[in-house]
């Protein structure tokens, strides 16, 4: 266990570090014959992050077609809301990049919180093949921040019987609008095999400053202090 922090300029560099890192792991495992299932964020930063990985791969040739791919958390609302995780993914780097439907593991945001969770995991386990009380493992999990320094929908007060829950994705009533959500819990963080951390924008430097705190209880420092291996990418300055 352990995290890395990796710091640039401003969210136009960090954007394409990341999409550059992202797309060699893409065309790695292609090439290797292995399966890359990963978990999309939300938030300002990731729609330039993946607006930037379309463009490198098109450029680049790297084809993502053979990616499945997950999502982190997701708001209760329709897949064509302007507050859809999905629907950011699916404009910025899905569509454009012509990813297969049946590769778009979508939470189904337009049902009721606890049956999207519960067919979020279904899916999961199905495309994974894990059975039982075995955790699924994603290859890559990327977190946005707040500015609370919550990831996913795990803000600071979730409750312990929620944020813990043995699943991988539970129902969250958050503090932001809209509040009913769906989201990885801190097992399901802890299971996957990376965890990349996009922390962009001002306002956050408390946040982020506390969370990399030794010992820090905030959202994003237990997912730091509990995950295999974990990247922080930032721009926020911490004079």
């Amino acid at each position: 266990m352990g995290y890395d922090i990796i710091r640039f300029k401003d969210d136009a560099d960090l954007a394409r570090e990341v999409a550059s890192r992202w797309l060699g792991r893409i065309a790695l495992a292609a090439r290797d014959q292995r399966p890359h299932r990963v978990a999309l964020p939300g938030g300002r930063i990731t729609q330039r992050f993946l607006s930037e990985a379309f463009r490198q791969a098109a450029a680049s040739g790297v084809r993502l077609d053979g990616v499945d791919f997950f999502w982190g958390d997701e708001r209760c609302v329709p897949p064509e809301d302007s507050e859809s995780n999905h629907r950011l993914a699916w404009e910025t780097l899905l569509g454009p990049a012509g990813v297969p439907a049946a590769r778009m593991h979508r939470i189904l945001g337009e049902l009721d919180p606890a049956s999207a969770a519960a067919l979020a995991e279904q899916e999961l386990r199905r495309v994974t093949g894990t059975l039982g009380l075995e955790w699924p493992v994603l290859d890559l999990v990327f977190l946005g921040m707040g500015e609370d320094a919550h990831v996913a929908s795990l803000f600071p007060g979730t409750p312990p019987e929620t944020a813990d829950a043995p699943a991988f994705y539970v129902p969250v009533t958050g503090p932001k609008p809209p509040p009913r959500r769906v989201s990885m819990t801190f097992g399901a963080l802890r299971a996957a095999s990376e965890v990349w951390v996009l922390a962009s924008g001002s306002g956050k430097e408390a946040a982020l400053r506390e969370s990399l705190r030794p010992g820090s209880e905030t959202p994003l420092g237990r997912v730091l202090q509990e995950a295999s291996q974990a990247l922080v990418f930032t721009d926020i300055r911490m004079e």
